[in-house]
């Protein structure tokens, strides 16, 4: 009788939908607020960890992988060096613990040189692209970083590119310098956004990567880097464990932005967009 009911009265289907859409509402608040309570206990498990492993471990990894990186680029070459800065970035990775899933490897190859570019969240952003991008990647730095004990000298004996963003004729210089060096098969990353969004929001681009990429002849390679922000907050020791996605877009060429078809600004347009839309 119920049945008939239901399949044979019209006002009762429309009575009845109100209260199916309530109840469904009801229990996605119910699931979100039961995942958020999950959340919040394994956060406050994870602290005694994280305080008592992870950052004292990677303090400790930090100084033996820089010190080795730094003979091996002596010794054997940036590339050398390069292997012990990857494996620092994996082991990163994996006492967090934190997942890295890529996508779009088929936007690129490890045998060309490219200027990438990758909007910017949080500090995990370096470990994971560095150990997980498969490039011999030389940072653009801010000049403040090459004073860091152990760190400063690694980066520097890699071939990263240490800029003075106070002093935009040092800054030229410098990536006229960073041009030079360019070796085949490495690849040249930047932030364009000249620093960490702290609300999560894609901020408007410098045009120092893009100029480089035009000056130097070669592609941008625009990466979004998605849900570092949760993992490790900008300006603070909040880590967690997580997942970091890679989505790697195809390649842009800058053939033709000297006074061709295209202008620089629509370079720079087109990528931001790129990147903002997979976020």
């Amino acid at each position: 009788m119920f049945l008939f009911f239901v399949l044979n009265s019209k006002s009762n289907k429309l009575s009845l939908t109100p209260v199916f859409n309530k109840l469904s509402l009801a229990l996605n608040k119910a699931e979100k607020g039961a995942v958020g309570v999950v959340d919040a206990i394994l956060k406050t498990v994870y602290q005694p960890y994280k305080w008592l492993f992870v950052i004292p471990f990677m303090v400790l990894s930090t100084l033996f992988h820089g010190a080795a990186c730094i003979v091996m680029a002596v010794l054997f070459g940036a590339d050398a060096g390069n292997i012990v800065a990857v494996s620092w970035a994996r082991i990163a990775c994996v006492i967090t613990p934190i997942r890295v899933k890529i996508r779009g490897r088929y936007n690129y190859t490890r045998e060309k040189t490219y200027v990438v570019v990758a909007n910017h969240q949080s500090m995990v952003d370096i470990p994971v692209v560095h150990g997980w991008l498969g490039l011999r990647i030389k940072w653009v730095m801010k000049k403040e970083l090459k004073k860091v004990p152990v760190f400063g000298p690694a980066c520097q004996s890699l071939g990263c590119i240490y800029v003075d963003r106070s002093d935009s004729q040092a800054a030229i210089k410098s990536m006229a310098e960073a041009r030079s060096k360019l070796t085949r098969k490495s690849a040249v990353l930047f932030f364009p956004e000249g620093t960490r969004s702290r609300d999560g929001r894609l901020l408007p681009f410098k045009k120092g990567a893009f100029r480089f990429a035009m000056d130097a002849g070669l592609p941008i390679l625009p990466i979004t880097i998605r849900n570092s922000r949760q993992i490790m907050p900008p300006d603070s020791l909040d880590l967690c464990p997580g997942e970091v996605e890679i989505v790697i877009h195809p390649e842009v060429s800058m053939a033709g932005v000297h006074g061709g078809g295209k202008s620089l600004d629509e370079i720079i347009a087109r990528v931001r967009k790129t990147i903002y839309q997979a976020l």
